[in-house]
């Protein structure tokens, strides 16, 4: 299993990293046979298909409005209201495949699709949900695919998001590598709930890579490791969590659960 897109923009951020190759990456740790040329043909098809609807491709609102026609109404993407912690809904294959999904990677699909096309199509992401902005200069619109690809308001956004505030911030657009560690994230959530800590402790491998510096998630890490039997990677991470934050309201139960794996190690020795 490679990560070479996906770490790449966890490592550097780059403008114009490949969204699409890095979600399908995400997507080999619920699906580790997955073959990703068929799924970026099936994006090339969508793009292609959503290209001969337009008239004018210099017109934001008509690309919009087509977009929604094609995506939503005609193919029926939607968000997945009925089991929204399905690790499916994080998997952009499976969204291509089942088209239902999360906020966030029905906002991926409809961002490749719209790249395809030469479209500036970004990313909002708001707390607890997420969006997309349409902006060529000429035509701005805020729109989201979770619920049918239907343009909102910045203050939609401001009540999908549950602030009290309408803080302007909360729309700018945000980079890649925060899409794809909130994209990680989510998976990591979802395996967490079903026990499932092989998986989840590949999403901490990720976002460890991203934001090297969340002592938290060492311990997270440590604690999925000592669920596994690996209690010298438990050590190492706990270890590493303790050095980051020596003052930490659990620092004294953390040391005392390095002194049982030190003791557990020294039998098996």
């Amino acid at each position: 299993m490679e990560f070479n897109h996906l770490c790449h923009i966890l490592e550097e951020d780059p403008p114009k990293g490949r969204l699409d190759r890095a979600a399908l990456e995400i997507a080999t740790i619920d699906t580790p046979d997955l073959e990703a040329e068929p799924v970026l043909e099936r994006l090339n098809e969508l793009a292609a298909n959503l290209g001969d609807r337009l008239r004018n491709f210099n017109d934001g609102r008509e690309f919009v409005e087509k977009a929604q026609a094609y995506l939503f109404e005609e193919l029926g993407f939607r968000g997945n209201e009925q089991d929204f912690f399905d690790s499916r809904n994080s998997c952009l294959d499976q969204v291509l495949a089942r088209r239902v999904g999360l906020p966030i990677t029905l906002s991926v699909l409809y961002m490749e699709i719209a790249r395809r096309l030469a479209m500036p199509v970004f990313g909002i992401g708001l707390p607890r949900h997420f969006v997309i902005q349409f902006d060529d200069g000429n035509f701005s619109a805020y729109i989201d695919p979770y619920h049918g690809g239907k343009i909102v308001t910045p203050e939609e956004c401001f009540a999908l998001a549950g602030v009290q505030v309408a803080d302007p911030m909360l729309l700018r657009p945000v980079s890649k590598k925060a899409i794809v560690m909130r994209m990680l994230q989510n998976l990591r959530g979802v395996y967490l709930r079903r026990e499932d800590w092989t998986k989840a402790v590949r999403t901490l491998d990720l976002l460890l890579i991203g934001a090297p510096e969340m002592a938290s998630w060492y311990k997270q890490r440590g604690v999925l490791y000592m669920e596994l039997k690996r209690q010298q990677a438990a050590r190492a991470d706990l270890e590493t969590y303790l050095k980051m934050e020596p003052e930490a309201p659990d620092a004294e139960a953390i040391r005392k659960q390095l002194q049982s794996i030190h003791a557990w190690l020294a039998r098996m020795n």
